[in-house]
C-alpha cells in the first residue's frame, strides 16, 4: 500500500513484451543464502478512550508533522486511511530487526501521545467505515478502480492493517532453503499464519462470522489484483506470466486525473501501446499496484497476516516466519507438517481457494490447521535459539502458543469473547496490554 515509483515522469522508450518478462525475472527474485530479515508494520490511529469515534483530519495531520521530525531508523509512512506503517531496514538478523523496529515504536508511541493519539493493532476497523486521509493522483486512481470490484478496496486501502514479513528468496539450488522450495512453502503455510494470527472479526462493531475480515476483504478485490499465481511451474515464470495478465490499475498523465483503464492487461497494453505506450517506469509502477499474499520484491514480501494486539504482539509472527523459512529444520519441519494440506487448496492459486477460506473464516478452530500449527509452532521454538534470539522473542512464541495455538483459538477469538461480555470496554491483547474490543 505505501508503495510507490513517484509521479509520472518524462515518457521513454516504449518497452517490448519480451522485456517486460525478462525484466521480472530479473528483479523479482534474487537468490543468495537467506541472510536477511524485515518488517512492514501497519497500525490504526485512534484516541485511546474513544476508538470508535473518527480522528480529524487536521489532527492527524499535525501529529504526522510532529512524526516527520523524530529520527527513526525505519521508514515511516502513512497509509490512505491514516494508518500509519513503519518498514525497516533489512537486519543481519531477527535480533537486529526487533530492536530497530521497537525503539522505532516507542519512539512513534511518545510522539502520538503528545497529540492524545495512540497506536492499534487489529487486522480491519471494528468500527469505523472506510475514510480516506490522503488524496492524490495515486489512491484517486486506486479507489476508481477498486470500486469497479464492490466497496472491498475501500476497506483495504482506508481501514486494514498488517504485519509482513519479509525474508531473502532463498538459495537457486534446491533443498529447505531453495527458492522454490521457499515460494511454495509461503503460499501454503500462508494459509496456517492466516489462521494462527487472524485478529479482525468485527466490522462495524459486530462479527462477521470470519476470523480474519481482513483476509476475506483480499480476497474480495480478485485474483488479478490480489491473488497469487499457479504453483504448478518455475516462480520466476509464473509471476512474469501473472504481472503480464494483470489488470492495469492506471495510466499516469502529466496534468490532472490518471487514466483508469477497464480490462487492460499489461500484456495488451505492451501489444497495443495505447493509451500512450508503456515505459520501464510503468512497469516498476504496474508492479507496486498488485498485492498478492506473498510479493515478489527481489525478497519474499508475506502479506498475509493481520495486525496483532498489545504493544509487541507483532514479534510473534516475525519470529515464527522467519524461524520457519530460514533455520533448515525448521524450514524442513513446516514443509513436511504444511504438505497435506495443499490437497484442500484444489490446486487454485491462493487465497482464492478452500484452504485459505477456511484460514480466514475459521482460524484455528479447524482441527487440521490447529494440528499444524502446533507442529510448527513447536518447530519454530526449537529453531529460534539456532538463530540467535534472545529470551524476550523466545518467551513472547512461547506465551503465545500456550494462550492460542494449544487451545485452537487466535487473537481474533478474544475480541469476540470481550463483545459478548461487554460492548465496548477494553480487552487484554497476548502481551498483557489494553486494547479495545
Amino acid at each position: 500500500m505505501s508503495d510507490s515509483a513517484g509521479d509520472c515522469t518524462e515518457p521513454r522508450r516504449a518497452i517490448t513484451e519480451a522485456e517486460v518478462e525478462a525484466l521480472v525475472r530479473g528483479i523479482c527474485f534474487k537468490t543468495g543464502p537467506p541472510g536477511t530479515v524485515g518488517v512492514e508494520v501497519e497500525w490504526l490511529v485512534h484516541e485511546p478512550h474513544r476508538p470508535w469515534s473518527p480522528v480529524a483530519p487536521e489532527r492527524l495531520a499535525a501529529a504526522y508533522a510532529a512524526l516527520r521530525t523524530v529520527p527513526l531508523g525505519s521508514a515511516l509512512t502513512v497509509e490512505p486511511g491514516g494508518q500509519l506503517e513503519l518498514s525497516s531496514p533489512p537486519a543481519a538478523s531477527l535480533t537486529e530487526a526487533v530492536t530497530v523496529v521497537s525503539a522505532d515504536l516507542a519512539a512513534v508511541r511518545a510522539a502520538l501521545r503528545g497529540h492524545g493519539l495512540a497506536l492499534l493493532g487489529i487486522g480491519q476497523d471494528p468500527w469505523r467505515p472506510p475514510r480516506r486521509y490522503l488524496h492524490s493522483p495515486r489512491y484517486d486512481a486506486m479507489e476508481t478502480c477498486l470500486d469497479r470490484t464492490g466497496p472491498a478496496g475501500r476497506d483495504m486501502m482506508c481501514a486494514s492493517a498488517s504485519v509482513q514479513v519479509c525474508l531473502d528468496a532463498g538459495h537457486e539450488e534446491p533443498g529447505p532453503l531453495g527458492m522454490g522450495r521457499r515460494w511454495w512453502l509461503a503460499h501454503q503455510l500462508g494459509a496456517v499464519l492466516v489462521a494462527a494470527f487472524a485478529n479482525s472479526p468485527l466490522a462495524g462493531r459486530r462479527p462477521t462470522g470470519w476470523r480474519s475480515t481482513r483476509q476475506l476483504t483480499w480476497t474480495r478485490i480478485g485474483p488479478g489484483r490480489a491473488g497469487a499465481p499457479a504453483l504448478d511451474g518455475d516462480p520466476r515464470t509464473a509471476w512474469a506470466r501473472h504481472v503480464l495478465d494483470a489488470p492495469v490499475m492506471c495510466v499516469r498523465q502529466e496534468g490532472g486525473p490518471w487514466e483508469v483503464p477497464e480490462g487492460l492487461t499489461f500484456r495488451e497494453w505492451t501489444r497495443s501501446g495505447g493509451p500512450r505506450p508503456p515505459t520501464r517506469e510503468d512497469l516498476a509502477y504496474h508492479l507496486t499496484t498488485l498485492f498478492p499474499p506473498v510479493r515478489p520484491r527481489g525478497h519474499l514480501e508475506l502479506r498475509m497476516i493481520d495486525a496483532q494486539p498489545g504493544d509487541d504482539g507483532w514479534i510473534v509472527p516475525l519470529a515464527v516466519t522467519t524461524a520457519l523459512f530460514d533455520d533448515p529444520e525448521g524450514a524442513e519441519t513446516a514443509y513436511r507438517a504444511v504438505k497435506p494440506l495443499a490437497e484442500r487448496s484444489l490446486s487454485l492459486p491462493a487465497p482464492h481457494n478452500p484452504l485459505w477460506r477456511d484460514a480466514a473464516r475459521d482460524g484455528l478452530s479447524d482441527p487440521e490447521l490447529r494440528e499444524v500449527a502446533e507442529l510448527c509452532f513447536a518447530a519454530a521454538q526449537e529453531a529460534l535459539p539456532r538463530l540467535g534470539a534472545g529470551r524476550e522473542v523466545t518467551d513472547a512464541v512461547a506465551a503465545f502458543a500456550d494462550r492460542y495455538v494449544a487451545r485452537g483459538r487466535c487473537p481474533a477469538d478474544d475480541l469476540l469473547d470481550r463483545l459478548h461480555r461487554t460492548d465496548l470496554s477494553p480487552v487484554t491483547g497476548a502481551h498483557g496490554k489494553d486494547i479495545p474490543a
